[in-house]
């Protein structure tokens, strides 16, 4: 849908899920998306901000869970709540610099949810780990 007041394509959150992270681990998590099949699903950045937006399958009660919750914070990730809303990258923000497509749509192509989180613990992670000699 179009937000009339602010001109923007809008995605309700719910039969699309999403999951947010800093643009580094986004590139990873894309990467390890792609492994397992032909595209990582549709990502947007936000260039001023350094995040990616992974939109997934619908989204689940996987918000709940506090060890995932914390998992994700202490990455800087998240996943969007049911019924918040996502703007998604328009001609106006891609002359403004606001949202751009890393990967836009694919038909109807979007991962699953879980899939996305397992990719992004399992990126982070590797992160985390210290350096073996």
């Amino acid at each position: 849908m179009v937000d009339p007041a602010l001109g923007r394509i809008m995605l309700e959150v719910g039969a699309v899920g999403a999951v947010v992270m800093p643009a580094t681990l986004g590139e990873r998590v894309r990467a390890l998306l792609a492994l397992g099949q032909a595209s990582s699903g549709p990502v947007i950045a936000h260039p001023r901000s350094g995040r990616w937006t992974f939109l997934t399958g619908p989204t689940d009660n996987s918000y709940l869970d506090m060890a995932l919750f914390s998992d994700l914070f202490r990455v800087c990730a998240s996943v969007a709540l049911p019924g918040s809303r996502l703007v998604l990258p328009s001609p106006a923000d891609e002359e403004g610099g606001y949202r751009v497509w890393i990967d836009p749509p694919q038909r109807d192509f979007r991962p699953l949810l879980g899939d996305v989180v397992a990719a992004t613990r399992a990126c982070s992670a590797r992160i985390k780990e210290p350096a073996r000699e």
